[in-house]
């Protein structure tokens, strides 16, 4: 997971040294929008469906309906991330509009857009077949995926970007030309070893005579976890829209700020994955102790890195900041390092919000989640951003406050919420 984020990290950097805040702000604003919906339809959603029900047919040992739902899933990711192309491709240039993108910002981002529409497809593919992997407990293939990726990327970044023969110099185009490269790669990698490798295969033969009831059962427990991720991503989004009013300066601090955050709740993702494929298999085996047992162990361990990477927020913070833009830059760079600092705050709750909300998916409750999410981003983050964006017009580290805020209500509410789910499935 970090190494995917990596890709994003790379573009970033890369593009920050090369165009400064108004390459960041393109590139930032682009991706914002990009893993929003790769992330609310497929890797939060449908791809999460699939892991859970395979974990929960493989613990049961019903290999023959765990790739029933490998093929159901696999084939209606396929189609969802076809629609999300088609969109982003097509209306690349309306989306930064209405997002609030103008002049050169503009104009780099639809660039950078349109191309990176079509990496993501391949990127939303590799996903689908991530999780099926990782339903049965292989997460080292996806790793070693991601890391091939992210080398073709970053060689191709700085060759593309910068000009290095025999490429020609790029720019935020060659930004998204690397990322194009890289995912069609890990794409290939990843199908093949499916096809060829991997104990849970999809099959054509499920598609051809679909079992609508198994069908319905993956569309119902994948729309409550890519409601919950849209609860979140989608009230983030219209957060960054707000932050745009701010002028470039704030909106580049804000993004450079969020593209380092990004890495550190990676090892949350991961341990809330490792909690949805190892309690699945406990709840499949009706071993419920056991299920609670890697649900904590994986919380504490997610909440123990993450809390060490706030630790780094506020021990580096310029030095953090400035990896990502030129160092005459000093105005994104002090306001940066001021919003990191109190993105720290929040590490250890949001360990526990990703961590027990992958458990109780485990345990097949997507529900919960959603709602303690909904909850979080639209009653408490929201309202209070577009106060002090648009009524105090107070500077954009307040709004590091409000996602502190909002991330320790969402870790304290879902630990709750998960005891009373555990309690209940036990008795």
């Amino acid at each position: 997971m970090t190494l995917y984020m990596m890709i994003w990290v790379l573009d970033t950097m890369m593009v920050g040294w090369y165009a400064g805040d108004v390459g960041v702000s393109s590139v930032g604003l682009s991706s914002e929008i990009l893993y929003t919906f790769v992330n609310i339809f497929i890797a939060v959603g449908i791809s999460v469906g699939i892991t859970s029900l395979i974990a929960r047919k493989y613990g049961a040992k019903d290999l023959k309906a765990a790739e029933e739902y490998a093929s159901l899933g696999f084939f209606t990711g396929s189609i969802i991330a076809l629609f999300i192309l088609i969109i982003c491709f097509t209306f690349s240039k309306n989306i930064l509009v209405i997002a609030g993108a103008k002049g050169e910002i503009l104009n780099l981002g639809v660039n950078y857009m349109k191309i990176a529409s079509i990496a993501l497809f391949f990127n939303m593919l590799t996903n689908l077949l991530n999780s099926i992997l990782r339903g049965y407990g292989n997460t080292k293939t996806p790793l070693f995926i991601s890391a091939l990726i992210n080398v073709i990327n970053l060689v191709l970044d700085y060759m593309m970007i910068f000009g290095v023969k025999p490429f020609p110099e790029l720019g935020v185009k060659g930004a998204a030309l690397a990322t194009l490269i890289a995912q069609f790669c890990g794409f290939i990698c990843a199908i093949t070893y499916t096809i060829k490798k991997s104990k849970i295969k999809p099959h054509f033969k499920y598609i051809k005579d679909m079992n609508f009831a198994r069908f319905v059962k993956l569309i119902k427990l994948s729309i409550p976890s890519s409601l919950q991720e849209g609860a979140f991503d989608i009230s983030r989004l219209i957060s960054t829209f707000m932050i745009m009013h701010l002028g470039s300066i704030s909106f580049a601090a804000n993004q450079i700020t969020t593209t380092i955050e990004s890495l550190s709740f990676m090892p949350g993702w991961g341990f809330a994955v490792a909690a949805t494929t190892l309690v699945g298999h406990k709840v499949g085996e009706k071993n419920y102790e056991k299920a609670k047992a890697y649900a904590d162990t994986c919380a504490i361990l997610g909440a123990l890195i993450m809390g060490l990477c706030g630790l780094g927020f506020l021990l580096f913070p310029k030095f953090l900041i400035s990896l990502f833009i030129h160092s005459s830059a000093k105005d994104v760079i002090n306001l940066g390092s001021i919003c990191i600092m109190i993105a720290s705050v929040e590490q250890p709750v949001m360990a526990f919000s990703m961590i027990y909300g992958g458990a109780l998916k485990g345990m097949g409750d997507t529900k919960t989640p959603f709602i303690v999410s909904l909850i979080s981003s639209w009653l408490i983050r929201l309202p209070l951003m577009y106060y002090i964006v648009y009524v105090l017009k107070l500077p954009v580290t307040y709004v590091w406050w409000v996602t502190a805020v909002q991330w320790t209500f969402d870790g304290i509410l879902i630990i709750i919420l998960f005891r009373r789910k555990f309690n209940k499935t036990t008795v």
